[in-house]
């Protein structure tokens, strides 16, 4: 679940730095120690902890300022004597993040009691502190997100006033700016970073505990006995692995490589192209960030921004997950039928009855940890129980976690959050700044504006700008701005849509006609009858702005409101996942292509072509009951959804069961649409659906048979 926009981008020589300082003798074991030690802290801290929430922040900075300083390196240097320099500025910096931490515990009265007023000391702690998490966050995700907050906080105290128009901001003093920005508790050290220390902690650290109990192995064991025997299985056990294996771990990156050593390799042998095995397994791993339980950071902060309950989100975005994972399972059916793809038969290999009876006990911490949500605990005492839940059913199998297991558990999870840490401490500054300027308000009517009042052009618009946040940014990061900027403009526009829809159909709710009684009483008689959406959208610009946010509350209910809330935040958390697999910059996609031996951005490019779900099942979340249906709507939706896609994967890639003549390829476009439009019409869906089957029926007669299998000894 870490972020990993991270090991990537820094040069080779200063990664194989980073692996000798964590096998050093002593300083390998003072690292192993430490991260042990601050493991065991964040678990008091969201347990029995009474300390206040901005200490716990500050504790938390000024611990994984000290990991990152000691693990990731100033810079890569081969000389004995630079690495002896490089490491003694490292330590100093270590125990500066620690004293700007400590600082703020013991001083933070006597900074009220001045009135907040700062002295030499403050100001010195302030500006070290700003600094040291941008030097961070330079080592951990490369310059773009350090240039960023640079230029977002002069804009605040410096800039920002000569630029002319909406974006003028007349500025706050540099001592105000810092207050704002560490020692008040609001930055760095503010809401982001709660979510950092508290829901995501854990969970990174229950994914720790999951990955050394041998959950890992399990996973990748179960979708080869569930999938492999298929015509073209390697390609499948790669989606199937990568969707169990990201529903505990939420990092693309870390899931590629952990399954794609495995699957790439048996995809190739199963005869399908190189580039293109590595596009499935990074197109699949991508998910990894949209699979329930854990979806990475964003889940947490979503549920934070929307105040809806992490199980709410999670609950909704199953079935969205699953249709994506099941769209880049359909390239794989296509691209296995016309590459005549081979079935792999190991005569050795246990059956899936055989893996499932000797590993079914590392199903159980998910049950634990869902069932735990379900019956009202926090996500992070959930999380906790589930890490105990981890401890008790290793005992079930072959290999029991003992101490040794436990500790080293313990410091793999304080490890792999140091990134993820340091990435959302940094982001906490630009968050402040976008509240403290009320420049995303600015930013999301400008994106209406732009838009002309339309969903679709927003949403369009909204996509280009994640592609391009994408390309310095991790994907947290990236959804954390654009959500912060232009999630209340989506919003706004999808409960637009629905009022239009109620005003059109002549149902608005009497409540609301009393609003439309005092900012527009002319009107009254034009709600009684039915009327084009024109005419609907002619009326409601007759009540001012002000009165909008009300008459939202009157004519539609708490749950549509809520779901819309969640659905705004919802497509930009999907259309955020595109970094990872869009050229120029997309790390998923880079490390399948190493592991294949492909180019990377011809990688990139399948990779992105595989990954079509992340960008037709968000205008689900907007146009149909995906999210915020009963549980028979949703289900409809997701099956006219799931052979629509995949009608219009068989227009893309111009094959089925086998290659389709150019009008049928063409058809295939429009037989997608009925099934996705969202005009709520079954007849429709069903007409699209029966057209496509039977082309589906026709095509597999048409194809050949399926080769035999080989055996792979």
């Amino acid at each position: 679940m870490s972020e990993p926009k991270i090991d990537q981008v820094r040069d080779n020589e200063s990664a194989s730095e980073d692996e000798g300082r964590l096998q050093h003798p002593w300083l390998g074991r003072f690292l192993f120690v430490f991260a042990v030690v601050v493991a065991l802290s964040h678990l008091y801290f969201n347990t029995l902890s009474t300390m206040s929430t901005l200490w716990t922040s500050a504790l938390h900075f000024g611990a994984f300022g000290v990991l990152c300083a000691l693990s990731v390196p100033l810079v890569g240097t081969a000389k004995h004597g630079s690495r002896r320099l490089v490491f003694v500025v490292d330590v100093i910096l270590a125990l500066a993040a620690m004293g700007c931490a400590l600082y703020l515990i013991a001083f933070e009265d006597a900074l009220y009691a001045r009135g907040v007023n700062f002295n030499t000391a403050d100001w010195i702690v302030s500006i070290t502190a700003v600094a040291l998490i941008l030097e961070f966050a330079r080592r951990t995700t490369g310059w773009f997100i350090p240039v960023l907050c640079v230029i977002a906080l002069t804009y605040v105290s410096w800039w920002g006033q000569y630029v002319d128009g909406i974006f003028n901001f007349p500025g706050l003093t540099w001592e105000t700016l810092l207050f704002r920005s560490y020692l008040g508790g609001e930055g760095m050290l503010g809401m982001i970073a709660r979510i950092s220390w508290s829901y995501v902690f854990m969970f990174i650290l229950f994914g720790a505990f999951l990955v050394r109990s041998g959950a890992g192995d399990f996973i990748i064991e179960l979708a080869r006995c569930a999938a492999g025997r298929l015509t073209g299985g390697p390609g499948f056990v790669a989606v199937f692995s990568s969707g169990l294996m990201g529903s505990v771990s939420g990092s693309a990156v870390a899931n590629t490589v952990s399954t794609g050593v495995i699957t790439i390799p048996l995809m190739r042998k199963a005869g399908y192209h190189p580039r293109f095995a590595a596009g499935v397994e990074a197109a699949a791993s991508t998910g990894g960030q949209l699979m329930p339980p854990v979806m990475g950071a964003g889940a947490f902060i979503m549920a934070s921004y929307t105040q809806v309950s992490y199980l709410t989100i999670i609950g909704v975005a199953a079935l969205p997950a699953l249709l994506y994972f099941l769209s880049v399972a359909m390239f794989v059916r296509v691209e296995a039928k016309r590459s005549n793809a081979q079935q792999l038969v190991d005569p050795d290999a246990p059956t899936f009855g055989e893996v499932l009876k000797g590993g079914w006990h590392f199903l159980l911490p998910l049950v634990v940890l869902i069932g735990a949500m379900i019956q009202g605990f926090t996500p992070t005492y959930a999380a906790g129980v589930a890490i105990l839940s981890v401890i008790v059913a290793s005992w079930l199998s072959k290999h029991p976690m003992g101490p040794r297991a436990i500790v080293e558990s313990l410091a793999l999870g304080a490890r792999n959050m140091t990134t993820t840490a340091i990435l959302l401490i940094t982001v906490g500054l630009i968050v402040n700044v976008v509240s403290t300027t009320g420049i995303g308000s600015v930013f999301s009517l400008m994106i209406t504006d732009w838009a002309g009042g339309s969903l679709l052009v927003t949403i369009v618009l909204i996509a280009i700008a994640s592609l391009i946040l994408g390309m310095g940014l991790p994907v947290t990061a990236s959804y954390i701005v654009l959500a912060t900027l232009s999630a209340p403009a989506l919003y706004d526009l999808i409960a637009h849509a629905q009022l239009l829809e109620l005003i059109a159909d002549g149902d608005l709710p009497q409540q609301a006609r009393a609003i439309f009684m005092i900012a527009a009483p002319d009107q009254l008689q034009a709600l009684s009858a039915p009327m084009d959406m024109a005419s609907a959208e002619a009326l409601l610009a007759k009540v001012p702005d002000t009165f909008q946010s009300q008459l939202y509350e009157q004519a539609l209910s708490p749950h549509f409101l809520t779901m819309a809330l969640v659905a705004a935040h919802m497509v930009i958390f999907w259309l955020s996942q595109d970094s990872n697999v869009t050229p120029p910059v997309c790390l998923t996609a880079f490390a399948a292509a190493a592991i294949a031996g492909t180019p990377q951005m011809r990688t990139g490019f399948t990779a992105w072509k595989l990954a079509k779900g992340l960008y037709i099942v968000p205008l689900l979340f907007v146009w149909s009951p995906l999210l915020s249906g009963t549980l028979l709507e949703k289900l409809t939706v997701f099956v006219f959804a799931l052979f629509g896609i995949y009608a219009i994967i068989a227009g893309l890639e111009g094959y089925l069961e086998h290659e389709l003549p150019w009008w049928v390829r063409l058809l295939m476009f429009p037989i997608g649409a009925l099934m996705l439009w969202p005009h709520g019409m079954l007849a429709v869906d069903l007409t699209g659906l029966a057209i496509f089957i039977a082309v589906l029926l026709w095509s597999a007669r048409q194809g050949r048979l399926p080769a035999q299998p080989v055996m792979t000894r």
